[in-house]
């Protein structure tokens, strides 16, 4: 980490040219990635990465950025310079900047725990668990052909300073593992899989042992073997809190990111005050939330992680911002600015979004719905934000027979319209199930969690069998 002497000389030599803001991103992070296929080690890989990335803002949210993997304080007061010197031969005053400038520690948002680090853990150790959790995958079903799983995890420390004197820092561990199962039959093919995954050390598999996700995930695997084709068609949809927030990630989470919508390019652009899902629907975005992938106790500008309010009762009330789109909407910041890592520039994204909990016993959500699907687990996605059209592919579902669930069924869809499905929401659960993954934008990836409660979509566009 650097001084509050160098950050404050970087900060004086960027400003120098006429900018109006600018900030340090500091990081040093030491990722360990680890392969098991087919009983074997396949892949460890690890290493230490440093660096540093220097933005200058100056005109009309113009922007500049630098970058250095050398942390010397020449290499790092040269690249203040150069940006200086960009806005200078641009907009501003060539040495209008402050002539010091005095930072001052923040408070995080949320203060996280991390009592079993991933380097306190022999990899023998890590190996060993792995290797256990693939051997009892294997052995759920002869079908099963074969099992991957994928262990990550990282300390990344960060420390960040800006020209309005704020200087933050913290230090995020992530821990991941994925277990994917593969199970085939008379030429049939199916997969399972199921993450363990958060802002957590290695103590995370205490509460969410590896060996039941790799039991889960073979045993979803074998199972689709038997099951029949999904019946396409309209029909009611019941999502269980199980299936985690994916639909609500992909149909309204990156519509409400304040770069997004300012550029016209949400369907949710221009309607804060309007409603935009059901009045049994709130979102919230919540960075707070202690163990979960997407938290943090400052976002990486600086800002003080927080819970946001985005739609209440139905009505949108506010965007995820990070400090450019924020200043160009004229709305405070939410603490959402985010980079993949130094090299990359901040922006507006998603940290933990879920609806809200809602007033509905979830057994009656599902008592309540004579026939339908019953999702309970979600695959991958896709969704245009600017008209809101989306596809969700369903990895585990049941038809519903008498309001209960019935046979397991394979290769349904989910298609139709995000506002629209939001506003025919009409029963909402009081429980809330999360998942995990690594939302891509930009060319960027960063931790996330979403969640929803076991909610009920009277009627949903479901590909299978006989759709189309």
């Amino acid at each position: 980490m650097l001084s509050e002497d160098l950050l404050s000389d970087i900060l004086t030599l960027a400003l120098a040219g006429g900018g109006s803001y600018a900030d340090v991103f500091v990081e040093q992070k030491s990722p360990l990635s680890i392969v098991v296929e087919d009983s074997s080690v396949e892949r460890i890989s690890t290493g230490q990465v440093a660096g540093v990335g220097i933005r200058l803002i100056f005109g009309e949210h113009r922007v500049a950025y630098a970058v250095s993997n050398d942390m010397s304080p020449d290499a790092l007061k040269e690249a203040a310079r150069s940006l200086a010197r960009m806005a200078s031969s641009g907009e501003g005053d060539e040495g209008s900047g402050p002539s010091t400038l005095d930072l001052k520690k923040a408070r995080p948002g949320a203060e996280f725990d991390f009592p079993v680090r991933p380097g306190d853990v022999d990899i023998k150790d890590r190996l060993s668990m792995m290797l256990e959790a693939d051997r009892l995958a294997r052995a759920v079903d002869p079908a099963i052909r074969q099992v991957r799983l994928v262990y990550r995890d990282m300390a990344q420390s960060v420390q960040i300073a800006n020209s309005e004197g704020v200087l933050a820092s913290e230090t995020r561990v992530h821990t991941l593992c994925m277990v994917q199962a593969v199970a085939e039959r008379d030429g049939v093919v199916q997969t399972g899989s199921r993450p363990v995954a958060g802002l957590r050390g290695f103590d995370i598999f205490d509460d969410e042992p590896l060996h039941e996700a790799a039991l889960e995930a073979a045993g979803l695997a074998a199972r689709l073997l038997g099951a029949r084709r999904a019946p396409g068609g309209r029909m009611p949809v019941v999502i269980s809190s199980e299936a985690g927030g994916t639909m609500i990630h992909e149909a309204i989470g990156h519509g409400l990111e304040g770069d997004l919508a300012g550029q016209g390019l949400s369907k949710f652009s221009g309607k804060v005050g309007e409603l935009v899902a059901s009045p049994l629907v709130s979102v919230v975005d919540d960075a707070t939330l202690a163990g979960r992938r997407g938290s943090y106790g400052f976002d990486d500008e600086g800002v003080p992680s927080r819970r946001t309010v985005l739609v209440r009762d139905g009505v949108l009330v506010s965007f995820m911002h990070d400090r450019i789109s924020a200043a160009r909407a004229g709305q405070p910041l939410t603490g959402n600015g985010r980079r993949e890592s130094y090299l990359k520039r901040p922006i507006p994204r998603m940290s933990n979004t879920f609806i809200a909990p809602g007033p509905d016993d979830p057994a009656r959500v599902l008592s309540e719905t004579p026939e339908g699907l019953l999702v309970r687990k979600m695959g991958g996605g896709q969704v245009n934000t600017v008209n809101g059209d989306f596809v969700f592919d369903v990895m585990e579902g049941y038809m519903i027979r008498d309001g209960k669930p019935g046979e397991l069924v394979r290769g349904a869809t989910l298609t139709g319209n995000g506002p629209e499905a939001l506003m025919a929401i009409d029963m909402v659960g009081s429980d809330l199930g999360f998942s995990i993954g690594t939302c891509g934008k930009d060319a960027q990836g960063v931790p996330v969690s979403d969640a929803m409660p076991t909610l009920r979509i009277p009627e949903l566009v479901v590909g299978g069998e006989h759709s189309g």
